[in-house]
């Protein structure tokens, strides 16, 4: 859900955890997901 876009706080309901923390304790984005995330980041910096 995670990587499909679901916000934070749809996780939280979801996996019924009280504590954001919690959440991302479990969440792994896939090497593919960190990828895209760092290419919004720093579009055009081709040292990263």
């Amino acid at each position: 859900l995670g990587e499909a876009g679901a916000s934070l706080l749809m996780l939280i309901a979801k996996s019924r955890h009280k504590k954001p923390e919690n959440v991302r304790r479990y969440f792994k984005p896939s090497p593919d997901a960190l990828a895209e995330i760092i290419s919004l980041l720093a579009p055009g910096d081709s040292r990263r």
